[in-house]
């Protein structure tokens, strides 16, 4: 397991406008080392959806559906964790990360989608940029997660999956676990 742990929290999903992107938030939390994503306001199949990649490519990874953000945030400083915002508007994540990674605490990732409420940039602990210009919030995540982990999230093993890519310079290369059990490989 990568230290520290985080969880993602997706704020402000927009119905159907979000659906794709949420979706992507989730992908990028899971294969970027975090453990899981709270969806506030989402969509069952938007979990279903990021469920079915941990089922055929591995995990851990959890996506739970909440209504109540406020009492997560509490909950979660409540247990000694940290709440990092990410914001275009907070201090440069070169100047924090070596801080954020050093207190070694469970981490909540806030990364909104409408307009965040003023309240999210008080209850943060950290408000952290990813540049200062218009961007995306799974590059945000990703680029956040990367610093965070020093790339360690790509050695991570996914259990309990139906495939593997096998890296390749030409070309696509899937297998199943199936086959390489079969062949006894692994």
């Amino acid at each position: 397991m990568l230290k520290p742990q985080t969880w993602v929290l997706r704020l402000g999903h927009r119905f159907v406008r979000d659906d794709r992107l949420t979706t992507h938030v989730g992908l990028v939390a899971r294969a970027f080392g975090a453990s899981g994503i709270y969806i506030v306001g989402g969509e069952a199949f938007v979990k279903a959806s990021i469920d079915k990649v941990t089922e055929t490519w591995g995990g851990p990874f959890t996506v739970e559906l909440v209504e109540d953000w406020r009492t997560l945030i509490r909950s979660w400083k409540n247990k000694d964790g940290l709440v990092v915002h990410l914001t275009m508007y907070g201090v440069p994540v070169d100047e924090v990360i070596d801080e954020i990674r050093s207190a070694n605490k469970e981490l909540l990732i806030v990364v909104g989608a409408e307009k965040v409420p003023k309240e999210i940039f008080h209850e943060a602990d950290y408000n952290v940029a990813i540049g200062n210009q218009p961007h995306s919030e799974a590059a945000a995540l990703a680029v956040f997660l990367d610093r965070l982990y020093r790339g360690e999230e790509f050695k991570k093993s996914f259990n309990h999956s139906k495939l593997r890519i096998m890296p390749s310079s030409r070309g696509k290369k899937v297998v199943s676990l199936k086959e390489e059990e079969d062949s006894g490989e692994k």
